[in-house]
């Protein structure tokens, strides 16, 4: 019963558009001695935003293997559909 209660579709999905966001924050921490937004004004004056968004996305894929690794489809496909999402922001941002 367990098993089924964490292979959903937003078990996936929420984790999927949280780890991203908590990405970015850990690079703008370890690597930026400006506040948060001066960080990514300077990549989008440089037209770096959607590349630095991009690479944020990459933790998702160690997501995604591990429900595909423990037979939580329904989760997986939620790493999926959040990481489409994500591609959206990253087309949107490429065209500003």
């Amino acid at each position: 019963m367990s098993e089924k209660k964490f292979n959903t579709l937003l078990t996936g999905l929420i984790p999927a558009l949280v780890l991203p966001s908590l990405t970015l924050l850990v690079f703008w921490l370890i690597k930026s001695d400006r506040g948060f937004v001066d960080f990514l004004g300077y990549f989008q004056e440089m037209k770096m935003l959607s590349k630095v968004v991009s690479l944020t996305a990459i933790p998702n894929l160690l997501l995604f293997f591990l429900f595909i690794w423990t037979n939580r489809n329904f989760s997986a496909r939620g790493v999926i559909f959040a990481t489409f999402l994500l591609a959206f922001v990253m087309l949107i941002l490429k065209m500003v």
